[in-house]
């Protein structure tokens, strides 16, 4: 199924939703970030988001514009994020400062060479850290996009497609039932 079937899945009642999607999957609609970003981004918060058809959606839109290797960079960033997003936020929300002290010890070899650039990484990174609420991890890739000298809009627009994509996938899981 293509993003533009499941897009005209959403109900009436989401038609705000069909038009960000289309806003924030265009270049226009998500300034500071170039288009392999916004596909990668995008499909890591698809595959954050779980919601199968979305996912296949989200994946051959990007194919149109990523190398394979880049396909499982976005991959590998929303598997990463999936383990680390509920270590440091349960870390983070403990009150006992003992656990932010302790060695993680949890293998990241991933984020040595992910298949996509480290300022993409870590968009996709930040985005899919937003749709698992870690705080930790959102003040982490921020803090890292910002001294790669990427604007507030570039942030702005990973966040924007995180929040879109993870509404979209939540609607039409509603509407499956």
């Amino acid at each position: 199924m293509s993003l533009s079937d499941l897009r005209n899945q959403l109900p009436d009642y989401a038609k705000d939703l069909k038009l960000n999607l289309d806003s924030v999957l265009s270049g226009p609609g998500s300034p500071g970030i170039d288009a392999k970003q916004i596909r990668v981004v995008a499909l890591a918060c698809a595959i954050a988001s779980r919601h199968a058809p979305l996912v296949r959606a989200i994946e051959t839109f990007a194919a149109e514009q990523l190398s394979p290797e880049e396909i499982s960079g976005a991959k590998a960033a929303a598997a990463i994020m999936a383990m680390n997003n509920i270590y440091y936020r349960a870390t983070h929300l403990i009150h006992n400062d003992e656990y932010g002290q302790l060695r993680a010890g949890l293998r990241m070899n991933v984020m040595g060479n992910p298949g996509v650039d480290k300022v993409t990484f870590e968009l996709a990174s930040l985005a899919v850290s937003a749709i698992n609420g870690c705080g930790a991890c959102l003040d982490s890739h921020e803090r890292t996009l910002r001294q790669h000298d990427v604007s507030a809009q570039g942030v702005q627009s990973a966040l924007k497609i995180a929040a879109v994509i993870h509404a979209v996938a939540v609607t039409l899981e509603q509407c499956a039932d």
